[in-house]
């Protein structure tokens, strides 16, 4: 199962408590050089409640480093 999907199963609005999500792969630059030449290398998931509009930003690195990615999304989202 790939990370979006995971996440679209447990999701549930911090503000709302609504439980459809849309998600969206961003990416952004960082400091220094990256910002002066526009290279965008930090990518997030950008994870909105269809319902209310709010918007929690993950870092996909993180965790799809983790072996027990189960634990972890349980831990965002109760």
């Amino acid at each position: 199962m790939d990370l979006e999907s995971a996440i679209g199963e447990r999701f549930v609005c911090a503000k709302c408590r609504h439980q459809e999500v849309y998600i969206k792969r961003i990416a952004t630059t960082g400091t220094g050089f990256s910002r002066m030449f526009d290279i965008e290398h930090n990518v997030f998931l950008a994870c909105s409640c269809t319902r209310c509009g709010y918007t929690e930003l993950y870092n996909p690195e993180i965790l799809e480093g983790k072996d027990n990615l189960g634990t972890i999304l349980d831990l965002i989202f109760g």
